[in-house]
């Protein structure tokens, strides 16, 4: 009988109690590294927000990203559909005078199983996107016409694949990139402004992290539990362990889009 792993077996412990508030990793910091893109998402939108009355953010999350990008416009609502989320958002948004609004947006890939986002046509200036699926043609629709402005970050379906080729999961999707995004958006009607792409080294320090990750994550490995993976963060854990870590990729590409 093998001797039992006294460090797996805490890391583990450790993340089956493991609770995320909002969409904050704050409590993996140095665990869990990723390399910054080469540009300032937050600083392109507060150069829109300058000029801007109406904005509106898709998928806040908890709130932390557009709580970082005061000040605000006069008006500024958020949609968010995870819903244990969603009082995380409103106290930190209602400070600041933002309304967040329950709804859904299900993966760009999967046509007619939208969510049309509850605004009335040409009524905002600014549309906001970190990381959330979207329908181009509806974010198109609320947005006003001569210089409605749409800005969106996005993770691309190959992001830290080799968590999943480690974990013997099924291949992760392809089909989400730079260039789909970009002919999604132009079809709906807008006029691409900037749009950029980069991979980034991402770093996990221990195979509990990595559990971590994969418990808020459930579209990375979609039959993700860890009694059901243990064996196989075992193993990975013993990899980790010679090797330092483990180094994995992720990709993100943004998209500046105006209505026209």
């Amino acid at each position: 009988m093998s001797v039992p792993d006294e460090k797996f077996e805490k890391l583990i412990s450790e993340a089956r109690s493991w609770k995320m508030s909002g969409w904050n990793f704050s409590s993996l910091e140095g665990r869990w590294i990723e390399e910054a893109p080469p540009w300032d998402f937050g600083e392109m939108i507060k150069k829109e927000i300058s000029t801007c009355g109406s904005l509106l953010d898709l998928g806040t999350g908890g709130g932390e990203f557009l709580s970082s990008l005061s000040p605000l416009p006069k008006h500024v609502y958020c949609t968010e559909g995870y819903r244990p989320n969603l009082p995380v958002a409103r106290d930190r948004l209602r400070p600041i005078g933002a309304e967040v609004i329950c709804t859904y947006c299900d993966d760009n890939d999967v046509p007619n199983q939208r969510g049309a986002l509850p605004f009335r046509s040409e009524s905002l200036d600014l549309v906001i996107d970190r990381h959330e699926s979207f329908s181009a043609s509806d974010v198109y629709r609320v947005l006003k016409h001569d210089g409605g402005c749409f800005l969106t970050q996005q993770i691309g379906s190959s992001n830290l694949a080799e968590l999943n080729t480690l974990l013997g999961s099924s291949e992760v999707r392809n089909g989400w990139d730079l260039v789909e995004c970009k002919r999604q958006i132009e079809a709906a009607g807008f006029e691409i402004r900037e749009a950029r792409e980069a991979k980034l080294n991402s770093y996990f320090k221990d195979v509990g992290a990595v559990a971590c990750f994969l418990l808020s994550a459930p579209w990375q490995i979609e039959d993700f539990t860890i009694d059901g993976y243990l064996p196989k963060l075992e193993t990975l854990h013993e990899t980790m362990e010679s090797e330092g870590g483990l180094k994995v990729i992720a990709t993100r590409f943004y998209v500046i889009a105006v209505k026209v």
